[in-house]
């Protein structure tokens, strides 16, 4: 009598011990970095320039800029477990140094730049690693459930950071707070110490072969430098079916959406006299719908025709950006914003999926590095000109211009018939 082994089933993404592991060790590094970001900025503001200010927080991003796509190489060459490792024991010791330098003298802003850019040098490692971790702890039928988790960590993050940050500060001023922060990030390392990773199982196959299947080297073959592990990961990128237009559908969406969401929000708010207060719960609307997408996500752990659904939520949450600065109450332009985080989020979280999914294990960490670039490096680079089209044309035509600009981005990807058929595995 012959038995058949049946195949255990994958157990969901919540109740693995190794996940759980990662998103706590995550949420610890998040919610650390809102309060370093906190903590750097009332530093910078006790400095009394204004310039100098300013200086201290757009610091971070030149690293970033510079180093994020090193940062995927690196994850690559050595595994992003040890890559997250090594940088939030960098932010750690860099953080807990600055809040003892404090302890002795009073902060100036050469100091304070100095920290910014050091701290966005290990982002750009640090973030790329990061992104590329949940394909070595999870099978690929885990992913999307795992990106639903991340994004609600993330939210959590900017939830609870913020408010405890700002009672460190008060409690103790920026040293308390730089000390609290540090320690999260002290507190992560063992969880990520913990983790079991694994090989990750390949990409999604087109045609019988792995999308940018590349050459095996003979044993032979020299290794590559970094410059040309980078150069063949952008060239992969570029060859492959869905990879490529899913990095030009995040960049057009997230060109189309931050500038809104973060300098242009500054601004519609002063003008219709809304105030802090009424940002507030406009940042908040924005924030529920996305965490409602992640929750979503979380719970269901497949959404089908994944490709197709990422391009239309970002269609419909380009024309809620283009509603909120047509709207003249407060509740109600936080009721669009709920909207337009439930689906810009949504598309995210598939876009994040997918991105783990297709892309071959070797070029994860690089494939990442892209798709992060945008997001934390380049489009904050955008906010200068974002804030002098205000001023030359006001909110509204602005906001309109950015909704075009996000809503091309799904409907770019809408014309690539691999992405619109493109699947999450079961």
């Amino acid at each position: 009598m012959t038995v058949t082994a049946v195949e255990a089933p994958e157990r969901p993404a919540h109740r693995d011990p190794n996940v759980l592991r990662w998103l706590g060790a995550y949420t610890a590094s998040m919610v650390g970095d809102s309060i370093y970001f906190m903590a750097l900025a009332w530093a910078a503001a006790r400095t009394g320039s204004a310039s100098g200010t300013g200086l201290v927080l757009a610091a971070g991003s030149i690293p970033r800029a510079l180093l994020m796509l090193g940062g995927g190489v690196l994850a690559d060459r050595l595994g992003p477990r040890r890559v997250v490792i090594g940088s939030d024991a960098a932010r750690a010791v860099l953080v807990l140094g600055l809040a003892a330098v404090l302890v002795l003298t009073a902060p100036t802003v050469g100091v304070l730049v100095a920290v910014a850019l050091l701290f966005g040098a290990v982002d750009a490692l640090f973030l790329p690693a990061v992104g590329a971790l949940p394909a070595r702890i999870s099978p690929p039928g885990q992913l999307a459930r795992i990106q639903g988790l991340r994004g609600l960590a993330a939210r959590g993050a900017s939830i609870v950071g913020a408010p405890l940050g700002g009672v460190a500060v008060a409690a103790g001023g920026p040293v308390l707070a730089f000390a609290t922060a540090g320690a999260l990030f002290v507190l992560s390392l063992p969880l990520l110490l913990g983790l079991r990773t694994r090989p990750p199982a390949g990409p999604v196959r087109h045609g019988g072969k792995a999308a940018g299947d590349h050459e095996e080297r003979t044993v032979t073959e020299e290794r590559p430098t970094a410059r040309q592990d980078l150069v063949d990961g952008l060239r992969y990128i570029r060859r492959h079916p869905l990879l490529g237009p899913l990095m030009i559908v995040i960049g057009l969406s997230e060109l189309g959406f931050v500038g809104p969401l973060n300098l242009g929000l500054i601004l519609l708010s002063e003008q219709r006299g809304w105030g802090a207060a009424g940002m507030g719960w406009i940042v908040a609307g924005f924030a529920s719908g996305a965490a409602g997408a992640a929750l979503l996500i979380a719970v269901r752990g497949r959404v089908p025709r994944a490709g197709l659904v990422m391009c239309l939520t970002v269609l419909v949450g380009a024309t809620g950006i283009a509603a909120v600065a047509q709207i003249p109450s407060v509740p109600l332009a936080a009721a669009t914003a709920a909207v337009v985080g439930l689906f810009i989020g949504l598309a995210g979280a598939l876009c994040g999926a997918l991105v783990q999914t297709v892309a071959d294990p070797a070029y994860l960490g690089r494939v990442t590095s892209v798709s992060t670039l945008f997001t934390y490096a380049l489009i904050p680079l955008s906010y200068p000109a974002t804030g002098a089209a205000i001023a030359l044309w006001g909110t509204g035509p602005v906001y309109a211009v950015s909704a075009a600009v996000c809503a091309a981005g799904g409907a770019v990807g809408l014309t690539f018939t691999a992405l619109r058929r493109a699947e999450l595995p079961r």
